[in-house]
């Protein structure tokens, strides 16, 4: 098959940093046995080409303020129409997420083209505490009840998200993001008197919410003092997580590492004993796959995978409750053999779901799409299965 993928960015041609780690093991698996073309909307400052995994990157560039309202969407809109017309024909565009991506794409491609919209992040979601999610603007509803309309199949990352598609009237089938079989990693052997490590993977932002994650560590720290915390991530708040450590007086116990590309992550996936999520809001999130795919639990906040996998393979807690958060920590911290068995049980499901399996599912979709009719997954959609 001819197949478009729709990209906000996370292509870079350094394949290394500036990536989302996800989407490149999903275009290496496609581009091996089909025609792979990636449209990335700015993920450098001017536009450009170059190959990529097998694939071939066309970039858009950055696109300059357009001072009037709408005029923006407008050209980036004209600008995709005209880079998939002089790529195409494809026998099918993916769009990752349902905007601005899926928006673009569904109003981009020829007649008769089937656009797949996967969700993988705050399409569906409304915090006003912190302003985020595309709930909260009238016209980002708009797009995205546009693009979930117009879309010939509609994806998501974990059964909640599917769970809110439903409640939307759309049909969504639950396709996890998967890890390549390089990040299955055997956990590091534990050294006597090393303290239980706990990791945390995620930009510092207020969605990520790592206020609560600090609270909840030093909370847990009073009865397990033996903690130490790893986070990854980079800092878009100025220093402002790092003071809060300081203040609860756990800059001794917290290391700091800003962001690392994949192979700098692997060695702390490795040594982890416990990942700990304390999002307001997931789609997913991958980096509780990749810590499943090692063998190790997380406790967090249920949203995403963290609570369709409780309390098999994680502990989900109320979002914003460091009290619940630091309870979740010290109960696994206390019982290893609940630790070991929630991380067969992650591992397992990792092998599941992994990029292979990822690629394979959306193939399917691929497949069935094809001649498919904009709009069929607008429809009252059933009560959503069991996760694979």
């Amino acid at each position: 098959m001819r197949i478009a993928l729709v990209v906000p960015g996370g292509v870079d041609r350094s394949g290394r940093e500036r990536v989302i780690p996800a989407l490149l093991w999903l275009v290496e698996r496609l581009a091996r046995r089909h025609d792979v073309v990636v449209f990335a909307l700015g993920q450098e400052r001017e536009p450009g080409s170059w190959p990529l995994l097998g694939a071939r990157v066309v970039d858009l560039g950055e696109q300059a303020p357009a001072g009037i309202p709408g005029l923006g969407i407008l050209r980036r809109r004209r600008q995709l129409a005209r880079a998939i017309r002089s790529e195409g024909p494809f026998d099918v565009v993916h769009a990752f997420w349902a905007t601005p991506c899926g928006f673009l794409a569904t109003t981009s491609v020829p007649r008769g083209t089937p656009v797949v919209v996967s969700l993988g992040g705050g399409e569906l979601a409304a915090v006003p505490q912190i302003g985020y999610g595309c709930g909260l603007v009238g016209r980002e509803r708009v797009k995205v009840a546009l693009a979930l309309r117009r879309a010939a199949a509609v994806t998501a990352a974990s059964r909640p998200m599917v769970e809110a598609a439903a409640a939307a009237g759309v049909r969504a089938r639950l396709v996890p993001l998967g890890v390549e079989p390089e990040g299955f990693l055997e956990q590091a052997p534990r050294v006597a008197g090393e303290p239980l490590r706990l990791l945390h993977v995620g930009s510092l932002n207020r969605v990520k919410d790592q206020a609560t994650l600090l609270r909840a560590f030093a909370r847990a720290r009073e009865d397990v003092p033996e903690l130490a915390l790893d986070v990854v991530g980079e800092d878009t708040l100025g220093g402002e997580v790092q003071a809060l450590a300081t203040t609860l007086g756990l800059r001794d116990a917290v290391a700091f590492h800003g962001f690392l590309p994949t192979d700098g992550l692997r060695p702390l996936l490795a040594r982890a004993d416990l990942l700990v999520v304390s999002s307001r809001h997931e789609a997913g999130p991958v980096a509780l796959v990749e810590a499943a795919a090692c063998g190790v639990p997380t406790v967090g906040t249920a949203v995403g995978h963290v609570k369709e996998g409780d309390p098999e393979r994680s502990i989900a807690v109320p979002v914003g409750d460091a009290v619940a958060l630091a309870g979740a920590i010290v109960a696994l911290a206390r019982d290893p053999g609940r630790r070991l068995r929630m991380g067969e049980a992650a591992r397992a499901w990792a092998r599941a779901n992994d990029a292979d399996a990822t690629a394979g599912r959306f193939e399917e979709i691929y497949r069935e799409t094809r001649g498919t009719p904009r709009g069929s997954a607008a429809s009252a959609a059933p009560p959503p299965g069991r996760t694979p």
